[in-house]
């Protein structure tokens, strides 16, 4: 195998990093920016959901390095997300039942 074959497989350097980081740092922006503007609740938790996603897997897959590992090894996070979306269903539906009941301070 030579060099070139070798650096295709890794990370493309520190510049790569930079550039992730900067695309973060910017979807961060547009978080903050959304908690500002009066949306409905439905569409700012989707909006913010779906941009909290993108930026937890851009830091799995480049700061954790997991974008260069085996196929394999990336599939045994599957079961560990499948278990937390399980748990937040189940807490997330005991967090209806407080606001019905009156106990949240608005």
């Amino acid at each position: 195998m030579n060099a070139t074959a070798e650096r295709s497989e890794g990370p493309a350097g520190m510049s790569w990093f930079l550039k992730v980081w900067v695309v973060l740092l910017v979807l961060t922006a547009v978080e903050i920016f959304l908690a500002y503007e009066e949306l409905p609740v439905h569409i700012m938790l989707i909006l913010l959901m779906g941009l909290s996603l993108i930026k937890a897997a851009m830091i799995v897959a480049y700061f954790m390095h997991l974008r260069y590992e085996r196929t394999s090894l990336a599939w045994t996070l599957v079961p560990a997300t499948i278990f937390v979306l399980v748990m937040m269903c189940v807490f997330f539906s005991d967090s209806l039942r407080i606001v019905r009941l009156g106990l949240f301070l608005h």
